[in-house]
């Protein structure tokens, strides 16, 4: 029995979307997801791996078929009938693809505004205070000093200002990010302010004014980042929490997310940013709720008994480098780098 052309289509067509369908779910493409909001990004692109796997097998099933099928054959040389256009199939492959982008379009919007993406408070149009381009982090093991690299018009004013000074204008910056985040009634349980910077990225905590060179958060717990460039755009990157976004240089850009897996996580800039990008990354550290405090207290202890000593100003007779020299290891970059550090 000569099974009708319709049925075949019908049962093609229900194979291919069970393949689709399965491959879509269980590709196993993507790293753990680590936060609640990973399962959003991870359901965009299992949809769009699904349609991709279902679009790719249509258009190579008729390629196959159409070789096989309008093959040349011995003794036949002379050319199929001519076709002159089929209008419903020309709307047809017209209407379909843009039905897809539309839909995907508006699912994609869904989910970067369900991760603070589109947040009213957040927004990419804030112009934010440049602060970095006179400080560079340094990281030792107990938590983060600063040491200030100062141009010659800045050295001029070195002699006048105690080091106190200093430490007290960072507290006030801190200070000020933390007035801002009661007065925006935040639902976020913990806010980090994030500069990027050639080729590092410091995070401040607004409520405590602890500085680091890595992130820490706990469990759990809702984290708003509010972040910035101080020279070029760099890029915040962490696979398994499923965010990648621009760090743009006096704007500021807003994201949220919940870990709930407790690890240490790869924090990468995946935007060029000059000629040692790929050694700019850090770690992510989710942590217990009392690790984190234990965290915190043991970076408030450091910075109130090195502040001081820690923000220190370059002496006339010494250059930059000279000056940077002995926190090349504890900083964690290659002494050809030093001049991209702190310009």
């Amino acid at each position: 029995m000569k099974i009708p052309s319709s049925i075949w289509t019908l049962l093609i067509g229900i194979l291919l979307t069970l393949v689709s369908l399965w491959y879509g779910q269980n590709h196993g493409l993507l790293p753990i997801p680590a936060t609640d909001e990973a399962s959003l990004i991870d359901g965009l692109f299992n949809t769009m791996m699904t349609v991709s796997v279902g679009i790719f097998l249509l258009v190579q099933g008729i390629l196959i078929y159409s070789i096989i099928k309008y093959r040349r054959r011995a003794g036949d040389n002379s050319d199929g009938p001519p076709v002159h256009g089929n209008v419903p199939l020309e709307i047809l492959w017209t209407a379909i693809p843009a039905i897809i982008v539309l839909g995907i379009s508006v699912y994609s919007f869904d989910v970067y505004n369900e991760i603070g993406g589109f947040s009213p408070h957040g927004g990419h149009d804030a112009p934010v205070a440049n602060v970095s381009s006179t400080v560079s982090p340094k990281v030792n093991k107990s938590g983060i000093a600063f040491a200030a690299t100062l141009t010659d018009d800045h050295a001029e004013m070195g002699h006048q200002m105690e080091s106190h000074q200093m430490g007290k204008q960072i507290a006030q910056l801190n200070e000020a990010d933390s007035m801002e985040a009661d007065k925006t009634a935040k639902p976020a349980d913990l806010q980090v302010n994030v500069m990027g910077i050639q080729y590092a990225f410091i995070f401040s905590y607004p409520e405590t004014g602890v500085s680091s060179g890595e992130l820490h958060v706990p469990i759990g717990k809702k984290v708003e980042i509010k972040m910035t460039g101080s020279d070029v755009i760099h890029a915040f990157w962490v696979p398994e929490f499923r965010i990648k976004q621009d760090v743009i240089p006096g704007r500021e850009t807003r994201l949220s997310f919940t870990p709930k897996v407790e690890g240490d996580y790869a924090l990468i800039c995946a935007e060029l940013c000059g000629p040692y990008h790929g050694a700019m990354r850090t770690h992510v550290v989710v942590e217990p709720q009392e690790a984190y405090d234990k965290w915190m207290q043991e970076q408030l202890v450091a910075q109130a008994e090195t502040l001081n000593q820690a923000v220190a100003y370059n002496p006339v007779n010494k250059s930059t480098d000279e000056f940077l020299a002995p926190y090349i290891q504890e900083i964690g970059i290659q002494p050809e780098v030093l001049h991209q550090v702190h310009k």
